[in-house]
């Protein structure tokens, strides 16, 4: 079998100081990719700052023979997001990948939702990679090359509870992701994303107890452990102990490749398992006349997913809805 290389290539990949992102950057450079290293070295929540877990990666990389350099610019803004953009063009003079995986959590039940909680969480997921793909963005235009794997999560495809700020967030990561493969197309550009399930510490800090009130997250990730039963914590072992991280990364390697064929699409990745999401479209009901009472009555058929399509974006859904109304005139018409 052809390996799957990226020689001469350059990846940058956010918040690989650790975790999921370490993996990804550590796959690509031993796959021949130059590799920027960014990740300003905060907490599970996003407090503090420090350049070492950035540098030591990188270091780890070289020592391995691989090529790489550190950057600790956060992603919460458009003057950093550029500031990533220019340490990988002034180290390497271009841009082929770019995986978006810096991430924080900030969880709690919608009414202890702060908009301090959720702009936080908002601007380093779902603004963080906007601020980092738009100027990346332009480099691969030019290049007329460019391939990028966002990070997104079942939180914000299927619903999870105390993570409206994160789940809103991620959610936004799928529609960002399905526009940007659409504007991309013409210029050789691929943008998809995975949602992994990894043992990170995003998965302890989400499976903890909830914390007490009015205890900061700081000190809530600090005494997660003692606080949870030794049951819970034989169940949070057995899960994890199957979840390694390094499992996910070889499906962000194959999305970053050249030969990757698929453009706009959401995959699950975790021990192993790969697997894809994508929004379906049920055959539905039709009426001419529909009332809220239609709605009532088929609600059966409206949910039914027998015949379900996947349209590719929503022209195609409106086609789909004109042929059925073509299909079915109006009563009483000829």
């Amino acid at each position: 079998m052809t390996q799957l290389r990226f020689d001469g290539q350059v990846a940058i990949v956010t918040g690989a100081g650790g975790g999921l992102g370490r993996h990804h950057a550590l796959l690509l450079a031993s796959r021949g990719a130059h590799v920027v290293v960014n990740d300003i070295g905060g907490s599970v929540t996003g407090d503090g700052a420090d350049a070492g877990p950035a540098e030591a990666v990188a270091q780890e990389i070289r020592e391995l023979g691989g090529e790489a350099v550190a950057d600790s610019h956060s992603v919460a803004t458009a003057v950093d997001g550029e500031g990533i953009v220019k340490t990988a063009l002034a180290a390497y003079g271009r841009i082929d990948i770019l995986v978006n995986n810096a991430g924080i959590l900030r969880d709690t039940p919608l009414p202890d939702m702060t908009p301090a909680m959720l702009d936080a969480v908002i601007d380093v997921h779902l603004k963080g990679a906007f601020h980092v793909t738009r100027p990346a963005w332009q480099v691969m235009r030019t290049q007329g090359y460019g391939r990028i794997v966002n990070t997104t999560s079942a939180a914000g495809i299927l619903g999870t509870p105390r993570k409206s700020n994160y789940g809103a967030a991620k959610g936004g990561i799928v529609g960002l992701t399905r526009v940007l493969a659409l504007e991309g197309a013409a210029d050789n550009i691929k943008v998809n994303a995975i949602a992994p399930i990894a043992a990170t510490r995003m998965l302890t800090h989400s499976m903890r107890p909830p914390r007490d009130s009015g205890a900061d997250d700081a000190s809530a990730a600090e005494d997660a452990g003692s606080r949870m039963s030794p049951a819970a914590q034989a169940m949070m072992d057995a899960v994890t102990s199957k979840l390694d991280p390094a499992l996910v990364s070889p499906v962000v390697a194959f999305l970053a490749h050249r030969d990757c064929p698929v453009s706009g699409e959401i995959f699950t990745a975790g021990a192993g398992q790969v697997a894809r999401f994508f929004t379906g479209r049920t055959a539905g009901y039709y009426a001419p006349a529909l009332s809220a009472e239609d709605v009532r009555d088929h609600l059966a058929e409206i949910r039914d997913e027998a015949g379900y399509t996947v349209p590719t974006d929503p022209g195609e859904e409106i086609a789909q809805l004109l042929r059925v109304v073509a299909a079915r005139p109006p009563l009483g018409a000829l």
